[in-house]
């Protein structure tokens, strides 16, 4: 079960309470040591995937934590920007990714008791989406000047309206068993 991948992921998970500790310190270089916290966090998001494709280590631990930690991070980032910037054009797009995350977990989790989980498997859609997300949420976080700030708010609306479509080729992709008539 202590594989590295999993440990990459228990990882992950702890730099969550870190992540949110060094964001509100009240110093001046806070963001940007919490912007390095959460892009750790996103390359061993990567980088766990990678070993256990490459050394063949999944584990059912893995297959249940790793996506956990994901929405639990992405969540609490985009709860501190949202808190951060207070202005609707960053609330609804962050409100569309969290949203989006929990309905196609919910539709993973239900085409899995159905048996029909593998309509519904990761795509290259989701992970490019992830990248630009991950990319934007660290440059929100860092707001290091306004460049920084406007190449993340534009990669923020590149993953919004990803995370749109990736929901909608899910939904799209299980229509069939979601239209079914008991």
């Amino acid at each position: 079960m202590w594989n590295i991948p999993n440990l990459l992921t228990s990882f992950r998970i702890l730099l969550i309470p870190v992540f949110l500790g060094i964001y509100y310190v009240p110093d001046s270089d806070a963001h940007f040591w919490a912007a390095f916290v959460f892009a750790l966090a996103a390359i061993t998001d990567g980088l766990d995937g990678y070993v256990a494709r490459r050394f063949n280590q999944f584990t059912k631990f893995g297959a249940f934590l790793d996506p956990v930690a994901d929405k639990v991070m992405v969540a609490a980032s985009l709860i501190v920007v949202v808190e951060n910037y207070a202005v609707w054009w960053i609330s609804v797009p962050a409100l569309a990714i969290v949203s989006r995350e929990l309905v196609v977990s919910a539709l993973r989790e239900w085409m899995a008791q159905i048996g029909s989980q593998a309509k519904v498997q990761v795509s290259n859609l989701g992970k490019i989406k992830t990248t630009a997300q991950m990319v934007a949420i660290g440059g929100l976080i860092w707001e290091a000047n306004t460049f920084v700030i406007v190449t993340a708010t534009i990669l923020l609306y590149v993953a919004f309206v990803l995370t749109l479509w990736s929901m909608w080729e899910y939904l799209r992709a299980a229509w069939s068993d979601l239209s079914q008539v008991d």
